[in-house]
């Protein structure tokens, strides 16, 4: 089974990028299950319902996200009936949405996770004690186990990869908006990398008008940001999976201009 997992998509250029390039790509590599982030896909805060029906539309089967999913109310709602768009499983019980989801994939069936870290973001519940209460609660349901850590540290991600080692197909890193280079397969079976990077504008700063960003960090005062303009690139990873075992067999980035 070949899996495609997509980094953060951000604004306007991310959705264009994205709708671009995922159904060559699909093609291309003989896709079964795409996962994308979508987190920062509206104006890089958010995603609204419209465009996740969208990125569904263009090839997606599930959707993760991160710290940004509220950041637009409107989805709310739609969450609340559509449980193909994710929240990070570890916030507190009684949070509207669901953190993991299985669906059918062919004659198999994958389950896609999707945690946040703790480590200099919001003080959530702890996502290793949650990855062990979703994987006893899957059981045998699935062999195809998919897992977006959404973290700003990146030890936090490698520990994850670590701690879930064997247990999980594919423990993937978003958030940080910078392809990572450390991909591998490990020990146990799971592939893994720090962060799949971003789907978004190539001359910015993690998808922002670089102008802006500087002159935040020049003057200290108050900016609000906007995504940068320009041309774009989409960022992920390509995951080979026994769906017998679940156990990854490769893993290869993907850096791929729009």
């Amino acid at each position: 089974m070949n899996v495609l997992m997509i980094g953060d998509v951000f604004g306007e250029p991310g959705r264009k990028a994205l709708a671009t390039l995922l159904p060559r790509l699909r093609d291309e590599h003989h896709v079964d299950f795409t996962v994308v982030n979508v987190e920062n896909a509206a104006s890089g805060f958010g995603v609204t319902p419209q465009i996740a029906r969208s990125v569904l539309d263009q090839g997606a089967d599930v959707m993760t996200s991160g710290n940004h999913i509220w950041d637009r109310k409107e989805i709310v709602e739609y969450m609340a009936r559509e449980n193909l768009l994710l929240r990070p499983a570890n916030y507190p019980p009684g949070t509207p949405g669901v953190g993991h989801v299985t669906v059918k994939s062919g004659p198999h069936r994958v389950t896609v996770v999707n945690l946040m870290g703790r480590v200099f973001m919001n003080p959530i519940d702890c996502p290793f004690k949650k990855a062990d209460e979703i994987l006893a609660e899957v059981g045998k349901e699935s062999h195809v186990i998919l897992v977006d850590m959404h973290a700003e540290a990146t030890s936090e991600s490698v520990a994850m990869g670590w701690y879930l080692d064997g247990r999980v197909s594919a423990v993937v890193g978003t958030h940080r908006h910078v392809q990572t280079a450390d991909e591998r397969v490990l020990p146990g079976g799971t592939a893994y990398i720090t962060d799949l990077g971003m789907t978004g504008p190539i001359d910015s700063v993690i998808g922002v008008d670089k102008d802006l960003i500087l002159q935040r960090f020049l003057t200290q005062m108050p900016i609000r940001f906007e995504p940068a303009k320009g041309p774009a690139m989409l960022c992920g990873a390509l995951i080979t999976i026994d769906p017998e075992n679940g156990r990854a067999s490769s893993i290869q980035r993907l850096r791929v201009p729009a």
